[in-house]
């Protein structure tokens, strides 16, 4: 059963738990709050940078128009 669900990509709370208690033998509470903020201004990076590329797109339109 629980081979199914990971096949079918349902997760369930075991696996979260899981997942939460491997990280935190990896990484360390200490390193946790470092690794999320990392991932944060990344993708913070990824919306600007795809907002700019939209702008440039609209910018290119009207200019053809």
């Amino acid at each position: 059963m629980i081979a199914l669900n990971i096949l079918l990509g349902i997760v369930g709370p075991w696996q979260i738990a899981v997942v939460v208690i491997l990280v935190l033998l990896l990484f360390g509470g200490k390193k946790i709050p470092e690794l999320m903020r990392g991932l944060g201004s990344g993708i913070k990076e990824f919306k600007d940078a795809t907002k700019e590329e939209e702008e440039t797109g609209k910018t290119e339109q009207t200019k053809e128009n």
